[in-house]
């Protein structure tokens, strides 16, 4: 790979980058053939990109980010391999689902919504973050709560209500 090849895959490399906002980074070694094209077809319905990269390049990327990255480039080493997600926890949940068939992929780390999680041993808390979607449907049930409860409790009281004004009115008559 010339010079010029290496330049442009670390601009693309800090692009996509800059780009997502979920990062997850990957060991994928030792899967054979068929089990990573399963594991890519697996990616691509679940809308998550998975790309190979050279650690030396990407960590070159990560330096030229305007994002902090933290202890994430200490991950580096070894095969890597870098999912992007718009979803938070989509690649967390696929890894976990995959490795009922295998042992592999293994997280090494993730960078999402600008917080770094390091190790295979956050794959758990990573499944279980909700996505900004599921956070925005959570925030509408609990603003939509009162409201129903207000509404049911002036469908429930309307016939009583009715009934005290009628009352009220026949003991002035």
């Amino acid at each position: 790979m010339t010079r010029e090849d290496k330049s442009q895959v670390i601009k693309d490399l800090t692009a996509q980058l800059a780009d997502n906002s979920n990062i997850y980074i990957a060991d994928i070694s030792g899967l054979n053939a068929g089990t990573t094209s399963d594991l890519r077809r697996a990616c691509f319905k679940a809308n998550i990109q998975l790309s190979v990269v050279k650690n030396t390049l990407l960590e070159k990327a990560m330096e030229a980010s305007d994002r902090d990255f933290g202890d994430l480039p200490s991950v580096l080493k070894g095969n890597t391999s870098v999912m992007y997600s718009e979803t938070g926890n989509a690649p967390a949940k696929l890894i976990k689902a995959f490795r009922k068939k295998s042992e592999k992929p293994l997280l090494k780390g993730a960078f999402i919504e600008e917080a770094v999680y390091l190790g295979d041993n956050q794959l758990d808390m990573l499944v279980d973050i909700k996505s900004r979607e599921e956070l925005i449907g959570d925030i509408i049930g609990l603003l939509q709560s009162p409201a129903k409860n207000v509404v049911s409790a002036l469908k429930s009281s309307g016939g009583t209500l009715s009934g005290i004004l009628k009352t009220l009115s026949q003991k002035e008559g």
